[in-house]
């Protein structure tokens, strides 16, 4: 890890390879999305096999890693998301980003364990907004990217939670999380991650609401002195060249604590631009020319850069193995930080084909689908003479090894969770359905029979006082 006193740099992830190119590049951290509830819904995203891998493999690097949970959530979804919460936690995620203040409280209370961060899309604007989300449970605070360093600072030094700010990357013309142009015009809402990014087509032959990226590449300094936790790089839309290009920059900027170069801020500009970039709102002067296009020269100078794959860096470790005639088995594992033992069969006499240390070595090195790499010189062995030891056993051995030094999960925290828009009457649940009028439900009534039926639960009507919306129906 760097110096205490340098911001962590997190790093984006759509995709598995876009993970292995952010570790490969320097990441402190990756922000990632699953298949639901994230803002990002069109983006790759990871199903928990993928994330449970990904923690697996960013904590062999030490390199923490965040999941997004940042669209707004309806009552009905509150079981899935607590068992979502639940199951991040026990692989082994370190945070979640949150955009809902109810998701907040409520999986504060289920899952106490799980340190939980305020997303951008919460639109926290001021260091009150920032006390709040606090209060709630959130141990950080993603601020809107529209406040200047002065406010900035104020959040860091009054809200008493870490303050985590955007360094690099897409714009919305609205405050994140506040747009509805898109749900309006295409039925997709950005609040629920399906942003068609309307602000980016022309209207009457011109671009007037697409801003460019941000890019505050000559603000290293000023962000450091700022005392902000961390610095996040926008882009999980991205290919892994972008984000590895992108986030090795922002790497040796802050290693070397000082602002970009003419040739680094080509370089990003050539890994994506909209005409170039902008840094107005950190300056607190947003008059600044601001919006820009991703014209054909702009894809033209992505398209030409070189295009690399990405393989996952295996950690090489190094191994003792004990296989000593009535004894269990044994095989311990370090990379010289962390270090695990386990235990296995127990040995039998040899009938006729005793275990040889060759053979024994490469059968015990065989790492498989692992993040880990172990050379048979790098395996001290203890092996009686005249001893056997199943293939099956020596593999097992082997394989339990692996998956200890591996392993982050953590145990479940114990809950049984049940939505508080429920009450319990006799053996049925019931909820509320809320009518604009009694004419309407009267109507619905002759016309469908029963409603419990229809709407598959039980609940009872409730009528609004705002004759201005009696054409309108919704169930609540």
């Amino acid at each position: 890890m760097n110096d205490k006193r340098l911001p962590e740099l997190l790093a984006p992830a759509g995709s598995f390879e876009c993970l292995l190119a952010a570790v490969e590049a320097g990441a402190d951290a990756i922000y990632v999305g699953g298949k639901r509830f994230g803002a990002r819904a069109f983006a790759k995203n990871f199903d928990l096999e993928e994330l449970s891998r990904a923690a697996v493999y960013c904590r062999l690097h030490g390199v923490r890693l965040y999941v997004t949970v940042n669209t707004l959530v309806d009552d009905k979804e509150f079981p899935e998301l607590i068992e979502y919460a639940a199951e991040l936690y026990r692989i082994g995620v370190d945070a979640l980003i949150i955009a809902d203040l109810g998701a907040i409280a409520e999986i504060k209370r289920c899952v106490p364990g799980l340190e939980l961060h305020a997303s951008t899309q919460m639109s926290v604007h001021n260091t009150e907004g920032a006390i709040a989300a606090k209060k709630l449970g959130a141990s950080r605070v993603v601020l809107a990217r529209e406040l200047p360093l002065s406010e900035i600072k104020n959040a860091v030094r009054e809200s008493g939670c870490e303050i985590e700010v955007f360094l690099h990357g897409a714009l919305c013309v609205s405050y994140s999380g506040q747009c509805l142009f898109s749900s309006l015009v295409g039925g997709r809402s950005g609040n629920r991650g399906e942003c068609a990014q309307p602000c980016r087509l022309p209207y009457n032959g011109k671009y007037p609401i697409s801003l460019k990226d941000l890019s505050l590449a000559d603000h290293i300094p000023a962000l450091i002195e700022s005392g902000v936790a961390s610095l996040k790089i926008e882009g999980r839309m991205k290919s892994a060249d972008y984000v590895y290009t992108v986030t090795k920059i922002y790497r040796t900027l802050l290693d070397e604590e000082r602002a970009a170069n003419a040739e680094e801020k080509e370089a990003l500009r050539r890994a994506f631009s909209r005409g170039g970039f902008t840094d107005a709102y950190f300056k607190g002067n947003p008059a600044l020319p601001m919006t820009g296009i991703r014209s054909e020269s702009d894809k033209e100078d992505s398209r030409a850069n070189v295009q690399r794959s990405f393989e996952p860096n295996r950690v090489k470790v190094r191994a003792t193995a004990s296989i000593h005639l009535g004894k269990p088995a044994s095989m311990t594992l370090t990379d010289g930080v962390r270090t695990v033992s386990v235990v296995g069969a127990t040995p039998a006499p040899a009938e006729n084909a005793p275990l040889d240390p060759e053979s024994t070595r490469a059968r015990l090195a065989k790492m498989g689908n692992t993040y880990l790499s172990l050379s048979v010189d790098d395996i001290e062995l203890s092996l009686d003479e005249g001893v056997n030891l199943a293939p099956s056993a020596l593999n097992a051995l082997r394989r339990d090894a692996a998956e200890k030094f591996e392993s982050v999960s953590r145990p479940l925290p114990n809950f049984d969770y049940v939505p508080k828009r429920y009450a319990q009457v006799g053996a049925r649940n019931i909820t509320t359905a809320k009518f604009f009028s009694e004419k309407l439900y009267n109507d619905l009534i002759a016309d469908l029979g029963d409603l419990d039926k229809f709407i598959d639960i039980p609940f009872i009507p409730v009528f609004s006082e705002d004759s201005s919306l009696s054409s309108k129906v919704g169930v609540y």
